[in-house]
């Protein structure tokens, strides 16, 4: 039995030779020992970056060197670098050949950049970005060069004010003929209104300045100014972060020198989150001495406050044609001010949407010519629908002011209807303007066509584009302040694919009257 049993085995021993942190030893292994052992008897600790010369899963022979290089890293402190710009050109019609215009300001960017530095037995061996944080995006130069006009020139009454690439143009007397007013290149479009005489334009212009949006200016329209009146062209209404409303009052002051204007403009907190702010639904009216550049102090009509459903979306005003009264829109009711108490009083109730997104849809609204109704969008309930804040449809609605219950004109329209009246073409007559759908059920992203009826709904048209051609993007439809021809018939001004329509719907003559594809705001008076 003794004879069955195994042999014993004798374990075979190796030397090996180790070098690490300056010194080097030998030491005998098991055989079939790897290098990460051969560390661990020397009582080597080898760290995560350490490099091992054979590597630490290699199995050693007698005889074998095994060497440690020590590696280590530290990161540097974040560093500041600047982001250049980029030079941009686009083309436009607005100038003569070979013109040039700045239509955005180029701004640099700024990045913070954090560095990773190796080093081996204390040498570096190399260095590299880690990190790189882009702490503000560049903003592109844009430069606009002239190619000449492309279309014939239609007479047109008043002043048509237009934002081109950054900055205000004007058309006066004709299509044909065109100025720049601002040339600054930094007009945001948020607000962007002729003042009722037509010499003033009241804009938004992007701040650099932290915790700023926008500025509020006003700039003079008139090319040839009168040197004893206003020393400067452009005015600093002393007003930031207006996003939804600042408009002029539609009755001015005069005397026999001066012509005095009031501005109402409701504004905004800057947030980092979308959509970037939290509206403060205020109200507040400041005067302007254009002589002398002089801007009141703010009357407070509205205190800030919660705004109602969705109210941290914001909500927007309209001046009455007389200037007595201000309407309101927000995302639950549609109503007036009390001016002198600054109270809401509410002639609608309105479902409010929910979007399921970081924006709030809150009605368009427009006075009527003679101050007697209020023209808007309502969210109407869907019949069997299981959450009402989700209808899809949306309808045309008259608020009667003398008193009495809204009227809606069955009309699905979509959410982005923007109903306009035109001007009184007789005693009590006028169009209305607005916008429908070409997909009601999915007005939100649909993209829409001018329409037009009369003042209690009847005669309703698609004016324009045709169901071949591409739609337009939501806006409010401007009509002209004068007729356009010697029949007194009215013309309505939109915006397409950046372009400038007339459409005259009585005639049914449309045409264009820019064609570089810039266009992104537009006013007339």
């Amino acid at each position: 039995m003794a004879g069955c049993s195994a042999p014993p085995v004798k374990t075979r021993a190796i030397t090996v030779n180790i070098s690490a942190d300056g010194q080097t030893r030998s030491i005998q292994l098991d055989a079939g020992s790897t290098a990460q052992e051969a560390f661990a008897s020397a009582g080597i600790l080898v760290n995560s970056l350490d490099r091992s010369e054979p590597p630490l899963f290699t199995v050693l022979t007698d005889g074998a060197k095994v060497r440690l290089t020590r590696v280590t890293e530290e990161f540097s402190q974040p560093v500041e670098e600047v982001i250049p710009f980029e030079h941009q050109e686009v083309r436009s019609e607005s100038l003569t050949n070979g013109q040039k215009l700045l239509s955005q300001k180029g701004i640099n960017g700024l990045r913070q950049i954090t560095f990773r530095r190796v080093y081996e037995e204390g040498v570096k061996v190399s260095e590299e970005q880690w990190e790189v944080i882009v702490i503000k995006e560049p903003v592109p130069e844009i430069m606009v060069v002239g190619v000449g006009q492309s279309f014939e020139p239609t007479t047109i009454p008043g002043r048509i004010a237009y934002l081109l690439g950054g900055n205000a143009w004007i058309m006066e007397g004709s299509t044909g003929v065109r100025r720049p007013v601002v040339k600054s290149g930094d007009l945001d479009g948020r607000i962007f209104s002729l003042s009722p005489d037509g010499h003033w334009l009241l804009f938004t212009r992007r701040s650099e300045k932290a915790g700023t949006i926008n500025t509020l200016w006003m700039a003079r329209m008139d090319e040839n100014s009168p040197a004893e009146e206003a020393t400067e062209n452009e005015v600093d209404l002393q007003t930031a972060n207006v996003i939804h409303f600042a408009d002029w009052m539609p009755q001015v002051a005069e005397d026999t020198l001066l012509t005095y204007y009031t501005v109402a403009y409701s504004t905004v907190e800057p947030r980092p989150t979308a959509p970037g702010w939290q509206a403060n639904n205020d109200l507040a009216v400041i005067g302007i001495n254009p002589l002398t550049g002089y801007v009141s102090p703010p009357k407070v009509i509205l205190e800030s406050n919660s705004g109602g459903a969705y109210g941290w979306w914001g909500a927007t005003f309209a001046w009455s044609p007389n200037g007595k009264r201000i309407a309101y829109a927000n995302p639950d009711t549609v109503g007036l001010i009390e001016l002198e108490k600054g109270t809401l009083t509410p002639y609608l109730e309105i479902v409010p949407l929910q979007t399921g997104s970081d924006w709030a849809w809150a009605p368009g609204i427009a006075w009527g010519p003679d101050n007697a109704l209020l023209y808007t969008v309502d969210h109407i309930v869907e019949k069997g629908i299981e959450l009402p804040d989700t209808s899809p449809q949306f309808e045309l609605a008259v608020i009667p002011l003398s008193g009495g219950l809204p009227l809606r004109f069955g009309v699905q329209t979509g959410m982005f209807a923007y109903p306009v009246p035109s001007p009184l073409q007789s005693e009590h007559e006028y169009q209305v303007a607005y916008l429908q759908a070409i997909a009601p059920r999915e007005s939100d992203s649909s993209l829409y066509r001018l329409a037009v009826m009369d003042r209690d709904g009847s005669n309703r048209r698609v004016l324009f584009p045709t169901a071949e051609e591409r739609g337009l993007e939501p806006q409010r439809p401007i009509w002209s302040p004068q007729p356009v021809n010697e029949q007194g018939n009215y013309a309505i001004l939109v915006i397409r694919q950046g372009n400038l329509w007339l459409v005259n719907p009585t005639t049914g003559e449309i045409s264009p009257i820019t064609g570089d594809g810039l266009t992104s705001r537009v006013d007339w008076k």
